[in-house]
């Protein structure tokens, strides 16, 4: 896959501006909204399960995230999940914090196994899915974790979808492939709500993609871009979140053609990776 396969992409998100339902925790709704409509997407967040299946039936593509779980968001999210599997409709994972308590945990499992197209998380989160006993358990991943992209692999094809890993380095497994995205800057951690963001925006791309591995290519390198466009500027984490929106709002698909930093790992070597 070439970056100017993907590129044309970003420009059908903002001609067809798809509606994206959000299940998503306490934290960060307001930053996911506010990047999807940055992007040209319609962002909405309904979580009660008295209409959520009314609202997803309404969706171009579903967001489940677990960051502030509780039994009745959980069974809503299940509830939206069936629907979106019923209707056609593509939904993306965020397990926020999986390995932090036992409701995560069986949460996760329970709606992994309800074939998400794409699992977006840190990269201790993907670890903990891969099953890595070290992985650490909650939202911060360690440096260390998953740096070689094995266990984005691992979880891709054990749950057959796209899993998308983002940190300092971020990667894409999935249909055979490993790509490694090296867009993106540090400061971008001290701002909450842009891995969850960038699980919305994967979603927005679902609606207008084809393929899942290029829906998450795409939105996980426009992140990156307005990651570093905005901190080249910003003063600090506050002035950076402002500024990736704007950054957001004017990026072009030319703009992914120049700038994306993309290394595909050859077949022969994904296979080898350590996981």
């Amino acid at each position: 896959m070439q970056i100017d396969r993907v590129a044309p992409l970003f420009a059908e998100l903002r001609e067809k501006r798809p509606l994206v339902h959000c299940i998503t925790n306490d934290v960060t709704p307001a930053v996911m909204a506010n990047v999807l409509l940055a992007c040209g997407a319609s962002p909405m967040m309904a979580r009660d399960g008295a209409e959520v299946e009314e609202v997803v039936r309404r969706a171009d593509a579903l967001v489940v995230n677990h960051g502030t779980p509780s039994p009745a968001r959980i069974d809503a999210a299940l509830k939206a999940v069936a629907v979106a599997r019923d209707e056609g409709i593509p939904w993306v994972l965020d397990p926020v914090g999986v390995g932090a308590s036992r409701l995560r945990r069986r949460a996760v499992a329970a709606l992994l196994g309800e074939a998400p197209a794409v699992v977006r998380g840190n990269a201790a989160e993907i670890a903990f899915l891969a099953g890595e006993a070290a992985a650490a358990p909650g939202v911060d991943a360690p440096e260390s974790a998953g740096q070689d992209g094995g266990a984005a692999l691992a979880l891709a094809q054990a749950q057959g979808c796209v899993v998308a890993m983002t940190g300092a380095q971020d990667y894409i497994a999935g249909q055979g492939r490993l790509l490694a995205v090296a867009n993106g800057d540090p400061l971008m951690t001290r701002v909450t709500g842009l891995g969850c963001s960038t699980t919305a925006l994967i979603a927005g791309f679902l609606a207008v993609a084809d393929d899942a591995f290029a829906a998450a290519a795409a939105a996980v390198t426009l992140m990156g871009l307005a990651g570093e466009q905005a901190a080249a500027a910003a003063r600090g984490p506050g002035s950076l979140a402002s500024l990736l929106l704007d950054a957001l709002y004017s990026l072009q698909p030319a703009d992914l053609c120049r700038a994306a930093r993309w290394a595909d790992v050859p077949s022969e070597k994904a296979a080898e990776v350590k996981t």
